[in-house]
């Protein structure tokens, strides 16, 4: 039986895999030792449980255990990469390289250390969503330190080449950075493969808890060193000092080791559940998928319904349906998605715009329910809208938008 709201905000957040909270439960009441605690069991046993999960988040992104630092998650992560690296490495240079249309985790911290002497490249993409490589290489300088381009686009799923980005960065002894938090457990992330220097995920992107993460900082070729941005107790190999939180990264483990097993089935699944959606939504006039569909995340569809506003078909169905509307980057603003507006999109379309994120526990009873739903529901707004009266008699929208 069909159980509403249907859930589709997936890039948000995900719901913590039942076999995760299985795993975690003993470590709140039973095994509750700090993992600093080298002399006696409670914290051996806590640190042994770190030892494995430490593994599991390596594995699914074929790192070296020792080179993951956790984190409360990505936003952290990737806080530290930034401030770490360009402290770091300030005596080489000051210049960084990034897209317009990263996380805001790395466009804010951009700007913030831009008040502190950095020069930021914020490098445009074209209509898929996709950097031009040539203007990358272009942009480094002597002074570049680091390049900062995101795997996946949390809004329009879109992959980026990251081989050949990192490739640039090698040519030219420039770090290659890489924001995987909605790539990791999705699809295969090799860091090794990938030529990537330091990575930040989060747990709860991936059936995880909350409120834990991890960065990864690459040890050899080259040995990479981040100047750490919280003080203590110099855990972490000195990076992020603070109490592990123990129960948190045991579900991280878990999260990734069920991720790695499943996910080029759930990939599969996903995917086909996906282009059903978006199949049956496109039949709709003037709805278009933003971003580009040759390279992209299986379970995610970015769709603009013009003449149609994202916010307004949100409460059409917003008790029934859970999703995100690309119209705005925060829930107070009234601006269109950055992310929408860097693909060159008009305030028509980026407007007009749903996020649909697909996840592991989504049915196909599901997906058909929200296909009848989001037709309905654009239809019976563009009844109602002068501008679509206007569309379809042929008038000139230009001058409207």
């Amino acid at each position: 039986m069909l159980k509403l709201p249907v859930y589709l905000d997936n890039n948000a957040t995900t719901p913590c895999d039942p076999r995760v909270v299985e795993t975690m439960l003993p470590y709140f009441t039973e095994i509750f030792g700090n993992a600093s605690s080298r002399n006696h069991s409670y914290g051996w046993a806590a640190e042994a449980a770190i030892d494995l999960a430490r593994e599991q988040v390596a594995a699914l992104i074929g790192a070296d255990p020792k080179e993951i630092i956790f984190t409360s998650g990505a936003t952290e992560g990737d806080n530290l990469a930034l401030k770490g690296v360009f402290e770091m490495y300030a005596d080489k240079g000051n210049h960084i390289i990034t897209t317009e249309i990263e996380h805001k985790a790395i466009l804010d911290t951009c700007k913030h250390l831009e008040k502190l002497g950095a020069s930021v490249t914020y490098l445009k993409v074209n209509s898929e969503g996709l950097p031009d490589l040539k203007e990358l290489e272009a942009a480094i300088t002597p002074k570049t330190i680091l390049v900062a381009i995101m795997y996946a686009n949390n809004e329009i799923g879109v992959i980026n080449p990251i081989r050949e980005i990192s490739a640039l960065a090698k040519k030219n002894g420039v770090l290659m950075m890489s924001d995987i938090t909605q790539a990791a457990g999705k699809v295969p992330v090799d860091v090794n493969r990938d030529g990537i220097d330091l990575a930040t995920f989060s747990a709860h992107k991936i059936y995880g808890p909350k409120g834990v993460g991890a960065l990864y900082v690459r040890r050899k070729s080259p040995r990479v060193k981040v100047i750490a941005q919280m003080d203590g107790g110099g855990h972490e190999r000195g990076m992020r000092s603070g109490t592990l939180n123990v129960t948190g990264i045991v579900g991280f483990g878990k999260a990734c080791e069920i991720s790695l097993r499943e996910m080029e089935a759930e990939g599969k699944r996903l995917s086909i559940l996906r282009n059903k959606l978006e199949a049956a939504l496109l039949q709709l006039e003037e709805s278009y998928v933003n971003g580009s569909t040759a390279s992209r995340l299986p379970h995610v569809s970015n769709i603009s319904f013009k003449y149609v506003e994202g916010d307004a078909l949100m409460m059409g169905f917003n008790k029934s349906i859970a999703l995100s509307s690309g119209s705005a980057c925060t829930s107070a603003s009234p601006e269109p998605s950055y992310v929408l507006k860097g693909l060159g999109l008009g305030d028509d379309l980026a407007h007009s715009s749903l996020r649909f994120g697909l996840g592991r526990f989504t049915t196909e009873e599901e997906i058909d329910y929200t296909i009848q739903t989001v037709t309905d529901t654009v239809n019976k707004l563009r009844e109602i809208s002068p501008l679509w009266e206007m569309f379809k008699e042929g008038a000139d929208m230009t001058e409207y938008y």
